[in-house]
């Protein structure tokens, strides 16, 4: 197999995952096949999951998967700034600050200037977005329980152990957070 060569034609979202690992392996012997079978198992099935949920629950109710992230962490942990709003919610300040026009226009959160700094917004939910959070968080659990059925408890919170460990890193992967 060369570079050139065409993938079969009959890949699929999953096969392709051991068609790129036995491919890379071709291409340079040194590569970690383990690491990059991990990674993009990891990231396929993070993909499907998010594309369940974006498509079966939140854009039947106006939402992105971004914006159910905003309104979810405004639901939970309250009012605060938006730089921590984009921490916990796993994205950039830039892209928040985007989201906000849509999220204000939608009538679901508030942008006010934070007492203590001027220069700060501080966001929360309007009753719209508390009652939108409501019903979508619903439908989202069902989700989440109908992937979370696949395994048993022992395994889900083995899952979610190896997840956290992962997530843990090593000195030498240290994470990339956005902020």
């Amino acid at each position: 197999m060369t570079h050139n060569t065409a993938p079969p034609s009959d890949l699929t979202f999953w096969s392709f995952v051991d068609y790129a690992v036995q491919k890379a392996e071709q291409e340079l012997p040194s590569v970690n096949a383990d690491a990059m079978r991990m990674v993009l198992t990891l990231n396929r099935a993070t993909s499907m999951v998010i594309y369940d949920l974006e498509s079966s629950v939140h854009r039947p109710r106006g939402l992105t998967w971004p914006g159910f992230r905003v309104i979810f962490a405004l639901w939970l942990a309250g009012p605060m700034e938006a730089k921590t709003t984009a921490e916990i919610s796993g994205m950039s300040r830039a892209a928040l600050s985007a989201l906000l026009n849509t999220l204000e226009r939608d009538g679901l959160i508030l942008r006010e200037r934070a007492t203590h700094d001027r220069r700060a917004l501080q966001l929360s939910l309007t009753e719209d977005g508390y009652r939108a959070i409501l019903g979508g968080f619903r439908a989202h659990n069902r989700r989440e329980s109908a992937w979370a059925e696949a395994l048993e408890p022992a395994e889900r919170q083995e899952l979610v152990r190896l997840l956290n460990k992962l997530m843990a890193g090593s000195t030498e992967a240290q994470a990339k957070f956005r902020n």
